[in-house]
């Protein structure tokens, strides 16, 4: 299984934790790891190699030009990194035919080939709403985005990419081209971008499963709503992926949402290290 990964030095003890749940959830599946980075240190590389390799899986990096995304907008806690995985296509080896894209704020709680393996038909990508938010500004989103056909928002933070379709219809210069006319519109900017490039070509899937909103369980849970997705069981046993998305994340001695506690879980399972924990920043979505 190919995974990508786009993100600077700051974010190395949450993609650790990231990809300790990926390994210990996934036993049977080979992975080769991608990251996109600009400006990674040699020692942060080797790092990740050593720690990727000693798990029995395989890490590549991939060099992007930090100038390439100059003139994009980068607003509060977002990182010009998160622009690489729209133009990811550019960078993969052609053997590469899909890749899973995760944020480093996300874990794994269960098996991934499911999702992995799903068909894409003429489908660019298969990607999941952050239903809560996504409902409340859909109207608005489709009016500023100017796609009034779209059927949802889509969160970036877990996709499932058509590497090979990407690589033959080639829409960076079109990506480029919308950045710069509507940059000062962009309000959760890599996104906007992809939902407005790509509203056509996303195969939805629930987000329940495949992109859980940490926030959404809290907000459930104060809103004394019951149902399947806002049972704990429900979530050990079936979501895939849980996202920390917003400002606030479970590294963060401030964090107060509930399900912290199942990154705090395979953080456990990290090899002691005083100094990782030093480079932590907050992560976009």
């Amino acid at each position: 299984m190919n995974i990508l990964v786009t993100l600077n030095a700051n974010y190395l003890y949450p993609l650790k934790v990231m990809l300790k749940s990926l390994f210990i959830n996934n036993p049977e599946e080979h992975f080769s790891i991608y990251m996109m980075h600009s400006e990674m240190a040699e020692k942060h590389l080797a790092d990740i190699n050593t720690f990727v390799m000693n798990e029995g899986h395989e890490f590549t990096s991939l060099y992007v030009d930090p100038m390439i995304f100059k003139e994009a907008t980068v607003l509060k806690h977002f990182t010009s990194e998160m622009y690489y995985r729209l133009i990811a296509y550019l960078y993969l080896p052609d053997s590469v035919g899909r890749v899973l894209y995760l944020d480093p704020d996300v874990v794994c709680l269960n098996p991934v080939s499911r999702f992995y393996n799903k068909p894409f038909g003429d489908a660019f990508f298969i990607a999941s709403e952050h239903e809560y938010s996504a409902r409340m500004a859909r109207t608005f989103n489709k009016m500023r985005l100017k796609i009034p056909k779209a059927k949802g928002y889509f969160n970036t933070g877990v996709m499932l990419m058509n590497v090979s379709r990407l690589k033959k219809s080639d829409p960076a210069e079109r990506i480029f081209a919308y950045i710069e006319q509507y940059k000062h519109r962009l309000l959760l900017p890599d996104q906007d971008v992809f939902n407005a490039i790509y509203w056509n070509r996303i195969i939805p899937v629930c987000g329940a499963y495949y992109n859980y909103d940490a926030r959404a369980y809290d907000l459930k849970k104060l809103l004394m709503i019951n149902g399947d997705e806002a049972d704990l069981n429900w979530i050990r046993e079936h979501t895939v992926f849980i996202h920390y998305c917003g400002k606030q994340k479970p590294w963060h001695k401030t964090y107060k949402g509930d399900l912290g506690f199942f990154f705090h879980r395979y953080a456990g399972k990290l090899s002691p290290d005083r100094n990782e924990k030093n480079s932590l920043a907050c992560l976009s979505k």
